[in-house]
C-alpha cells in the first residue's frame, strides 16, 4: 500500500465516511501497527500542532504532541470497537486492496444448515426442506428435527424394549454445508462441510460405534460401560465421555483429533497414544504425532462461526473456502509464500472475506463456481 492510501484511510475514518470495506482494512493496519505514524499526524493536526512544534498540555497549559503510549490507547479502543474485525495476515507481499467490483457482482453466499438423512431402507430426506416434527421413525426410535434445525434420535416409548436388528443411518453434508445431530444415546455432533456420519438408530451392544468422513465435532454422553468409537479412514478414536474434533477430510495430509475435554485412546494401525485436553493428534501414514500445546480454539472455530487461521498457508486456507462456499479453486500461477493469523466469521459473503484477503497483495476473479486466485 502507498502512503497516500493509508493517509486517505486515516482522513476517511476521523471524519466518519469509511464505507464498510475501508473500515475492515482500516482494523486490520491497526492491528498491525501500520497507521500509528498516520493516525498521530492527522490528531495533532486536528489539534493544532503543527509537525514541528514539540509542546505540552498540562497544568502550565501547554500542548503535547500525541505520544505513543496516547496512541496505544486510541488503537487499543478502535479494535475494541471493530472487535468483529480481527483478521490480519503475515505474508511476504503486500498490496492495495481495491475494490473488485467483479468480486461483488459475481457474489458467493456463505453456506448454511443444509443436510441429506440417509435411512436404514436407503430412502433420502433433505433436511434443510424437512418441517418440524417427527420426520421418521426408526425401529422404536423417533428421528425429530426440532426448532433449532437440528436433528434429534430419541426413544418413542421407553417403555417397550429396543428393537434388536441393528439399523443404520446416514447424515452428510454437501460443499456449503454444516449439521448438528443428537445422537440416540444423548451425544452430540456437528458436521461440518462435506462430511458424514453413520451410526446405528440405538445403540444396543457394549459399545457405541460410529464412522465418520470430513470434519465432526463431538460432546459424547458419559457411559462408563459402553465405550464410543469413531472411525476414520486410517484411525479409531476410544472414548467413554468427552469433547474432541475430527479433521479427516480425504484431501488433507493428515487426520487430525483435537482434544478438549477428558481422554481420548487414539489407534492407527498398530500404534496407539492416550490424549489429555490440549493436545492434538496427527496421524499420516499409520503414524500417530502430538503436538502438545495445539490450538484448540482454531481446531473447532468452524463449530463457533468462524475460519481461525494460525499461521496458515494459502492452499489450506483455500480448502475451507472452497468446501464451505462450494466453489473450485484456480491458481493463476504457483501459491506463493504466504501466512495467515487470524480469525474471520463463516456467515459473511464470499466477496468480504476476498476483500480481507487483498490487503496480503492476493488478487481475486470470481466466475461462475471457480475462484481464481493470483498470488
Amino acid at each position: 500500500m502507498d502512503d497516500e492510501y493509508y493517509k486517505l484511510l486515516v482522513k476517511r475514518y476521523l471524519e466518519g465516511k469509511s464505507t464498510d470495506n475501508e473500515l475492515e482494512v482500516f482494523a486490520h493496519l491497526i492491528k498491525d501497527g501500520k497507521l500509528d505514524h498516520y493516525l498521530a499526524a492527522a490528531l495533532n493536526a486536528e489539534a493544532g500542532i503543527s509537525p514541528e512544534e514539540d509542546l505540552t498540555i498540562g497544568a502550565s497549559g501547554k500542548k503535547r504532541n500525541i505520544t505513543a503510549a496516547w496512541l496505544k490507547y486510541f488503537t487499543a479502543a478502535v479494535l475494541l470497537l471493530f472487535g468483529a474485525v480481527t483478521f490480519y495476515m503475515h505474508s511476504r507481499t503486500s498490496g492495495h486492496p481495491a475494490i473488485n467490483t467483479k468480486l461483488v457482482k459475481n457474489d458467493v453466499l456463505p453456506g448454511g444448515n443444509k443436510a441429506i438423512l440417509t435411512l436404514a431402507n436407503g430412502k433420502k430426506i433433505v433436511l434443510d426442506k424437512a418441517g418440524n416434527g417427527t420426520i421418521a421413525k426408526q425401529g422404536n426410535t423417533n428421528v425429530d428435527k426440532v426448532s433449532d434445525g437440528s436433528l434429534v434420535y430419541q426413544l418413542a416409548d421407553k417403555g417397550q424394549p429396543i428393537v434388536t436388528a441393528t439399523e443404520y443411518n446416514t447424515i452428510s453434508t454437501p460443499r456449503g454445508g454444516e449439521y448438528a445431530v443428537t445422537l440416540p444415546d444423548g451425544s452430540k455432533i456437528w458436521l461440518n462441510a462435506v462430511s458424514s456420519v453413520t451410526f446405528p438408530t440405538a445403540f444396543t451392544g457394549n459399545e457405541r460405534k460410529v464412522t465418520i468422513t470430513g470434519e465432526v465435532y463431538f460432546e459424547v454422553a458419559k457411559d462408563i460401560s459402553r465405550p464410543f468409537l469413531v472411525e476414520t479412514k486410517g484411525q479409531t478414536v476410544k472414548v467413554l465421555g468427552t469433547h474432541f474434533n475430527i479433521n479427516a477430510y480425504a484431501d488433507e495430509a493428515e487426520i487430525k483429533t483435537t482434544l478438549l475435554e477428558g481422554s481420548i485412546k487414539i489407534t492407527a494401525s498398530s500404534s496407539s497414544k492416550i490424549m489429555v485436553p490440549g493436545q492434538q493428534a496427527e496421524v499420516a501414514h499409520d503414524h500417530i504425532r502430538i503436538i502438545e500445546r495445539s490450538n484448540t480454539e482454531a481446531a473447532i472455530a468452524w463449530k463457533n462461526g468462524y475460519f481461525i487461521f494460525d499461521n496458515a498457508d494459502l492452499p489450506s486456507l483455500m480448502r475451507q473456502l472452497s468446501r464451505w462456499y462450494d466453489i473450485n479453486i484456480v491458481y493463476n500461477g504457483n501459491a506463493g509464500e504466504h501466512e495467515f493469523v487470524g480469525e474471520i466469521k463463516r456467515k459473511r459473503n464470499l466477496s468480504d472475506v476476498l476483500k480481507i484477503l487483498e490487503v496480503s497483495g492476493l488478487h481475486f476473479k470470481i466466475e461462475n463456481k471457480n475462484l481464481f486466485v493470483q498470488p
